[in-house]
């Protein structure tokens, strides 16, 4: 009789250390429990620490993670609004802000959030230009981040946090086509700079003739500042500058023209004061006189010699 009594009582013990095992359960901080009872969900939710259950599997606990997950989307193959084949991957940041939601709802929520993840990027991709996916990434992630959370947030307490295109894959020859188009951009950029800079050039040339018009000297000390530049750099040239004014002390005025011939010499033709000035003669002399200088002393001419009379 006291061995039946030890056996049993030895079997209550078991239970209720069974029944205490299978109804103290620990939920951790970034987690919340969701209790069914029979198949029926408890509305309140067990909050992080110890909480108590039936035992038996009366009552089930579903833990849920309420931190932000990083889910990679594969990338996904798309034509954009204008004709252009592109393959895009992305990335979605969400979190869970209903745990009953997220339980009841719907099944496998993670699952269930790529699937959406995967046909709005698509969705995404047929309305954008291939210069939006490339340049206006920011506006690309704002319609993503809509477009995901709207079948998501209300029904299945699930908040999208943040979506990233992480690259926009193109084919060869669109990346080709694309150098080509950036190079001739640059090139036209390039004329239109030089051509604002000849026209500036050429503004501040008119001024400077407007400048050197209006003062004579300026235009004399800019042929000798030529002439320094000039003489700096190894060459052979020879720069002997004349004035036009001392024409003026030649014999009957300035010269109308002076011209050096192939042979040593020099040729000056007669000015009009001088021709004006000459008396009439039976034969005119042609207009032009002509004085040969050799190449050694020019000096005053030879005295006649004296004929001797017979």
């Amino acid at each position: 009789m006291t061995f039946l009594w030890a056996v049993v009582i030895l079997a209550v013990v078991a239970a209720a250390a069974l029944a205490l095992a299978t109804s103290v359960h620990t939920v951790r901080q970034y987690e919340r429990g969701v209790v069914l009872r029979y198949g029926r969900l408890l509305t309140r939710v067990r909050q992080p620490g110890l909480t108590f259950l039936l035992p038996f599997r009366i009552d089930r606990l579903t833990l849920v993670n309420t931190q932000i997950v990083t889910m990679s989307v594969p990338a996904q193959d798309g034509i954009t609004r204008d004709n252009v084949s592109v393959t895009v991957d992305a990335v979605v940041y969400f979190r869970v802000v209903d745990p009953v939601k997220a339980v009841v709802n719907v099944q496998r929520y993670l699952f269930a959030v790529s699937q959406v993840a995967q046909t709005s990027l698509r969705s995404v991709i047929g309305q954008r230009d291939l210069d939006d996916l490339l340049a206006a990434r920011d506006r690309v992630n704002a319609d993503l981040r809509r477009i995901i959370d709207e079948p998501t947030e209300e029904p299945w307490g699930i908040k999208i946090e943040r979506v990233e295109v992480k690259d926009v894959s193109l084919p060869e020859g669109m990346k080709r086509s694309m150098s080509r188009q950036a190079e001739a951009e640059r090139e036209r950029r390039a004329r239109v700079i030089t051509a604002e800079g000849e026209y500036q050039a050429s503004e501040k040339l008119a001024q400077a003739a407007h400048v050197l018009a209006r003062e004579p000297a300026a235009l004399q000390l800019r042929l000798l500042q030529t002439m320094v530049e000039v003489a700096a750099e190894k060459n052979n040239s020879l720069v002997l500058p004349v004035p036009i004014e001392l024409f003026r002390f030649f014999p009957g005025g300035a010269p109308t023209a002076l011209s050096l011939p192939d042979h040593q010499g020099v040729r000056v033709e007669e000015s009009s004061a001088a021709k004006r000035s000459a008396p009439a003669a039976p034969n005119p002399p042609s207009p032009t006189t002509t004085v040969s200088a050799t190449s050694g002393p020019v000096g005053p001419p030879a005295p006649a010699r004296p004929q001797s009379a017979t």
